[in-house]
């Protein structure tokens, strides 16, 4: 779906909150199948997003964003991940 800006919206995993891309944070699974935190938000690869650090976790947890990406996250992945969330969540407050 398009905004009145032409600008397609993305939804959170979790939730389904609708959204900008540049409102929400980006997790990628890389053409090599490597999982991680998309900072820029540019990254190739098959993204998914979540809105916040509270929605990671959920997804996280139901395993929504394992089905998002095609790939299982192990606990070294998903911490990594959490960092780069948490991050970008505290930079986004100030």
């Amino acid at each position: 779906m398009a905004t009145a800006t032409g600008k397609r919206q993305r939804s959170c995993v979790a939730c389904g909150r609708q959204a900008d891309k540049v409102a929400l944070l980006r997790i990628v699974r890389d053409p090599s199948g490597a999982v991680s935190f998309d900072a820029t938000g540019r990254a190739p690869g098959r993204g998914a997003y979540v809105c916040s650090e509270e929605c990671f976790a959920a997804a996280c947890r139901k395993k929504k964003l394992d089905r998002a990406l095609k790939a299982t996250l192990d606990d070294d992945a998903r911490k990594r991940i959490a960092a780069g969330v948490a991050a970008a969540a505290r930079e986004a407050r100030q």
